[in-house]
């Protein structure tokens, strides 16, 4: 497969209502559509975040998207979802109704990691919470089919990404069903949509029933049986889990004859078992344990995940089967990546890049956040364990071009009513991964590594930081632009394999203070991350320092790090501590893992395995997973030491460790021995500190919403 044959997006035969031309805003009411000139909606987004007309949100993305191949695109934001009224204020879509909870999985975005409500909403105008429901893709997918029972209902961004084979859900404690069934939906569309939801729109706009449109790469449908010309390899072929607990077999087919349309077990001439040449591979789905046995046995669901996440890559993913019920679920491959004239196409489209004007002048925290950022690329090649974005995005860097980011700046300050000549932020999902890619196109379609960058830096692929180093030269010699800002994060392993990358940075780029994030100090927990050891933080932040001084700043990292994550125990939590205090860190705010869906350290967490290897029931170690709220807490404690109501909680458990050594008032002790009267000033703690503040809570999702919480899909 060549990863360029993929039909370009903007080549199809545009749809006759093309003739309305570009709307102002998407419609979000009757009044609005009337203005325009339609009588109605060819597609209908139903969205969990206020709309704002702005490439860094899904639902504006996806409708312009649309709009440019010449449909009318309607939107309905925030609906009250406790009756189907809201879900008819557009009308009947003409072609289908397309479904998202937001730029976040909406679970994340009303809960913290540790299961509370969030008082506000950062998609919402003025901040406000409780505008969205609970798993928010089901609750408006049944809202949309009480209204229009016959519109077809394809769901899709991060929370049906994350979703689309069976899960363990964290808030329920229990692996959930993907989320085509329990949406009832009819189509499931996951990663970056541009591609499919473009098919699929003219594919309906032809006439063709939404029941036929099946093997659309990126997308997840049902099947009654396995098509003809195909093959099933079970998944246990690809990564044995250890012996199966009799009598039941995971992976035994019930040998029933098709009879009629309603059979819904797969036929005989499909067998599991059966060797699969080579040039049946290409037509060979892998049949992943159904969810009745994932759902009771955390061995088995580990080894689905590492089947699942086997074929993420789009130059040799296969097709995955599994079984929910009596019914079946067909996960095609990834979706082809755009290439660089379609990423700038999809950019460079007519977007007012500010809040639809029914929000007047309410402030919407994630638009302030992102008003005058730019995203230059997606994708991460990473593999961190804990993070959603090489699930969703896919590990293959699509950039834009130098001149479509250029012009995207300058349409920034010329038209942004705010704009005061910072542009807040050159990145996306990782800073410098622009242009990054594997040196042979032939290798990396043909590559099954998880990251690209663990355990050390693969030799194939590309570290050149020079086409980055000369976007930004260009971007901060418009005229008008008195500062550049780089706020996403930063991949600092492979930032030190360009000094001349981190000297253009610190120099230029830094606005007193740089967020990167080894996440720990502990050998243990970063393997379980896939992130790499300390030396490197280290190696990284001499170079800072060395540049600051040189470029005569004072200037300061700030490192992000993650509590309570599997492969963690108290001990590493300790050494965490001490390594902050000695550096003289005092986080303001700290991030506990949240077992987010589909994700690796997801399944560790569930299992308490390590998932980066083989799985078996022989394999009685288990890995230390930090699920119960007090040790969760301690692990939190132990991040701000420096704060009085933690030291009761920590002086307990350094007694318990055998360490009360630590407990008292000189500068190598973690916390002193006495006690602040409640309400009272801590004015007994000296020596000098960097207090710093993070806007990560649970995982990427939540840090800086443009970046990581971008959603291109519905």
């Amino acid at each position: 497969m060549n990863i360029l044959d993929a039909k370009h997006i903007f080549s199809y035969r545009k749809y006759w209502a093309q003739r309305f031309g570009t709307a102002q805003e998407l419609p979000m009411s009757k009044t609005e559509m009337d203005i325009l000139g339609w009588d109605s909606c060819d597609v209908v987004l139903v969205t969990g975040d206020a709309y704002i007309d702005h490439p860094s949100f899904g639902m504006a993305l996806i409708g312009r998207v649309l709009e440019a191949q010449g449909f009318r695109v309607g939107i309905i934001s925030q609906p009250d979802w406790h009756s189907a009224d809201d879900f008819t204020q557009l009308g009947r879509p003409n072609l289908f109704f397309g479904v998202t909870g937001g730029n976040m999985d909406s679970m994340v975005n009303r809960y913290t990691a540790d299961k509370k409500i969030r008082s506000n909403d950062a998609y919402t105008a003025n901040g406000e919470g409780g505008k969205r429901p609970d798993r928010a893709v089901n609750v408006y997918s049944h809202r949309c089919r009480e209204a229009y029972k016959d519109v077809p209902i394809i769901i899709g961004g991060i929370e049906a990404s994350l979703r689309r084979i069976a899960h363990y859900d964290y808030w329920s404690d229990k692996v959930r069903k993907s989320v085509l069934l329990d949406s009832k939906a009819d189509l499931l569309v996951y990663g970056n949509a541009e591609r499919q939801i473009t098919e699929i729109a003219h594919r309906l706009a032809e006439g063709e029933a939404m029941a036929d449109i099946k093997g659309i790469r990126g997308t997840v449908h049902f099947v009654k049986q396995v098509p003809v010309g195909w093959a099933v390899k079970d998944s246990s072929d690809i990564d044995m889990p250890g012996k199966v607990m009799k009598p039941k077999d995971p992976y035994q087919m019930e040998e029933q004859a098709v009879c009629d349309e309603k059979q819904t077990d797969m036929p005989r001439q499909a067998s599991l078992n059966s060797r699969i040449s080579n040039a049946q591979r290409a037509k060979t789905v892998i049949r992943l344990p159904d969810f009745d046995t994932v759902k009771d046995d955390p061995i088995q669901y580990a080894h689905a995940s590492r089947v699942m996440h086997g074929e993420t890559n789009p130059g040799n993913a296969r097709p995955l089967l599994q079984k929910h019920m009596q019914r079946y679920i067909w996960v095609n491959p990834p979706p082809i990546p755009l290439t660089m004239s379609e990423m700038d196409g999809v950019f460079d489209l007519s977007y007012s890049r500010v809040p639809h004007t029914r929000y007047g002048k309410a402030n919407i925290p994630a638009f302030e956040m992102i008003q005058h950022s730019v995203n230059i690329m997606r994708g991460c090649f990473g593999g961190c364990s804990f993070c959603s974005i090489t699930e969703h995005e896919g590990r293959i860097i699509q950039s834009r071009s130098e001149d479509s980011i250029i012009k995207e700046i300058e349409a920034i300050r010329d038209t942004s009513p705010n704009f005061t000549g910072h542009i807040s932020d050159l990145g996306g999902p990782t800073a410098n991964m622009y242009r990054l890619a594997c040196k042979d196109e032939k290798i990396e379609q043909a590559c099954r590594r998880p990251s690209c960058v663990f355990p050390g830096i693969c030799e194939n692929l590309n570290t050149d930081h020079t086409p980055l180093i000369k976007l930004y030269r260009r971007a901060r010699a418009l005229p008008g632009i008195k500062k550049i800002l780089i706020a996403s994060g930063l991949r600092y392993d492979l930032a030190v394999e360009s000094p001349e990358y981190v000297k253009e940075l610190v120099t230029h780029h830094v606005g007193g203070y740089l967020k990167i994030a080894p996440e720990h100090t502990e050998q243990g927990p970063l393997s379980k991350m896939m992130k790499p050891g300390m030396g490197t933080y280290n190696n990284f932040k001499k170079m800072f320092e060395r540049y600051s001084k040189e470029a005569g700043k004072e200037q300061y990292l700030i490192p992000y790090f993650i509590a309570a994550h599997p492969g963690t125990d108290d001990l590493d939590m300790l050494n965490l501590a001490l390594w902050l205090k000695r550096n003289g860190f005092r986080a303001d705010q700290v991030q506990a893992f949240l077992p987010s869906p589909m994700s690796i350290a997801t399944a560790m967490y569930h299992s308490g395995k390590d998932t980066l290897n083989k799985v078996s029931r022989r394999d009685i170690s288990n890995m230390s997973i930090p699920k119960g709220i007090k040790q969760r807490r301690l692990h939190k404690a132990f991040l701000r030491y420096h704060d009085p109501k933690n030291w009761p909680l920590l002086r307990e458990a350094l007694k318990n460790m055998g360490r009360a050594d630590l407990i008292g008032n000189g500068k190598r002790q973690l916390v002193p021995n006495w006690q602040p009267k409640e309400g009272g000033k801590n004015d007994r703690i000296k020596g000098k500190s960097q207090t710093f503040r993070t806007q990560r809570t649970d995982n990427k999702q939540r840090r800086a919403p443009t970046r990581r919480g971008h959603d291109s899909n519905l």
